[in-house]
């Protein structure tokens, strides 16, 4: 009898007398938890793909993909460096336009063959196409080039051939690739044309590239939720734990950001407008009725941040400050008193003034968080709450909103395996294991847990939740409580001094 997997055969209905050897796979499941440093950043660029979410991992490597940042709102590349300067390394960038965006193009000798760039945008405008003989005899070069991009080289491309046939292998060569090393131009497109007049040594330069950022608004950024996906929605399924539309201070796009953020796992960071009021502000987020702990919303007091590229001190939105920090800080954490890198000053620092304690107290009530300098660890830029939107003091830290969408999508990535096995106390016992071996894991990690000593979490699967009622109907439920560590954000320190305090010399130990 051929050896067979577990549950192949029916053992209750074995009749030849024989060896039966079944391979039974490990018993003890394990989860891994998702991943919580992808931030997700939508934004304008000159450069890429549009409405795609793209994994990039630096600067230098997103502009390779977007091209440089802009000195403009909206832009996608500023964002993303500003946020790798708090340690965030993981994005999913997506490129939105207004649809005005054009593709670079030039037309070569009238109508012989046409080189339009890949990517619509202003970067386009400085690719060019150099055309020369080749490195063998009767054949033809073209090397594609684009600033900070690795030039292109086909050659030897047409053997022999004339008139408008070598055109078209030009094209093709263009297009296709020459070689398995020598793939299809990833910069440009060639379209060839009827034209036969033969291919002089020239330098062809592509123009009339546009990026599409003429009426950039909370809508184009939020996009649309219907395939094919665009703007915010094209973040669907990627594993973004945190998101940004970059510098979106419309106000009106506060409550489908977080209808996206609940329905995502996504801890949306939002902002007010530049050079904002604590009344409007507190106004506004009332009249958009923003109460979640889907979303962190930040006081429109924008940053100074110094543009390296464009040589330029730019004020830019708090936003990718906050989602960069936030997305490079383990879920249990929270932004509070965490120092916030590259910040030369904000729009309050910059006019010499501090926020009084009556001030931040309003914004504290009010759900809105803020970057400030000094914070309660010294002097340098931090978030100074820590908090998201909500009201509900048990549910408004960051470490509430993270770690809860970390522990509920970790169990859906990986709880689905008991789907479809036939409910029994050993299946209920594996489930349970399961998920309390993750929950162990969390307790040993410091990411759970009691610090008065009491239990970190709780998981029951057993007849008292799942009645025969229930189960009958396919049902199978799992209770689980889990205790977040608090974060401290109230520290008191009574002291009692003076001439006639009597002290009882006690040892002194750390519970």
């Amino acid at each position: 009898m051929p050896v067979t997997q577990l549950g192949q055969i029916n053992t209750t209905a074995l009749v030849v007398p024989d060896l039966y050897v079944q391979i039974v796979p490990p018993q003890t499941q394990y989860l891994n938890g998702v991943p919580t440093n992808i931030l997700g950043i939508v934004g304008t660029a000159s450069w890429g793909p549009t409405n795609s979410p793209t994994t990039v991992g630096s600067p230098a490597q997103a502009a390779a993909i977007f091209g440089q940042a802009q000195n403009r709102k909206y832009d996608l590349m500023t964002a993303i460096s500003v946020a790798t300067m708090q340690g965030a390394n993981n994005f999913k960038a997506v490129r939105v336009t207004d649809g005005t965006d054009v593709a670079a193009s030039i037309a070569v000798l009238t109508n012989c063959i046409t080189f339009t760039s890949k990517y619509t945008g202003t970067f386009g405008n400085g690719i060019t196409v150099t055309l020369s003989a080749g490195s063998q005899a009767l054949t033809q070069k073209a090397v594609v080039s684009a600033p900070g991009l690795v030039p292109e080289a086909f050659d030897n491309i047409g053997s022999g051939l004339s008139g408008n046939a070598l055109w078209v292998a030009i094209a093709n060569a263009i297009n296709n690739g020459t070689s398995a090393i020598r793939g299809p131009s990833q910069i440009i497109v060639a379209s060839a044309g009827v034209g036969v007049t033969a291919p002089s040594a020239a330098t062809y330069t592509l123009a009339g590239g546009t990026d599409g950022t003429t009426t950039i608004t909370g809508s184009v950024l939020l996009g649309q939720d219907t395939v094919p996906r665009k703007g915010m929605y094209a973040l669907r399924n990627t594993g973004a734990s945190v998101a940004m539309l970059a510098d979106c201070d419309d106000s009106t796009t506060w409550s489908t950001q977080i209808t996206y953020g609940l329905s995502e796992g996504t801890y949306m960071v939002m902002t007010g407008p530049s050079g904002d009021t604590i009344a409007n502000a507190i106004s506004a987020k009332s009249t958009a009725g923003v109460d979640s702990y889907a979303a962190k919303l930040l006081f429109g007091d924008w940053c100074y941040w110094l543009d390296t590229y464009n040589q330029i001190l730019r004020l830019v939105s708090p936003q990718s400050f906050v989602a960069g920090l936030l997305a490079n800080l383990s879920p249990q954490n929270s932004s509070l008193n965490k120092q916030i890198q590259g910040i030369v000053g904000t729009q309050k620092s910059y006019a010499n003034q501090q926020y009084s304690s009556a001030e931040l107290q309003q914004l504290g009530i009010a759900g809105i968080d803020l970057i400030t300098n000094p914070v309660p660890g010294g002097s340098y830029f931090g978030a100074r709450f820590g908090h998201n939107s909500s009201s509900n003091p048990v549910t408004n830290g960051d470490n509430y909103t993270r770690m809860t969408n970390y522990i509920a999508y970790t169990l859906n990535a990986g709880m689905g395996k008991f789907i479809g096995l036939l409910q029994s106390s050993t299946v209920r016992t594996q489930a349970m294991a399961t998920i309390s071996a993750f929950l162990d894991n969390l307790q040993q990690q410091g990411l759970i847990g009691d610090p008065n000593g009491g239990a970190a979490y709780s998981v029951q699967v057993d007849a008292a939740n799942n009645p025969a009622s229930r189960v009958a109907l396919g049902y199978m439920q799992a209770d689980v409580k889990v205790k977040y560590l608090a974060v401290i954000e109230k520290f008191l320190i009574n002291i009692e001094g003076g001439t006639s305090v009597q002290i009882n010399k006690q040892q002194t130990q750390l519970a």
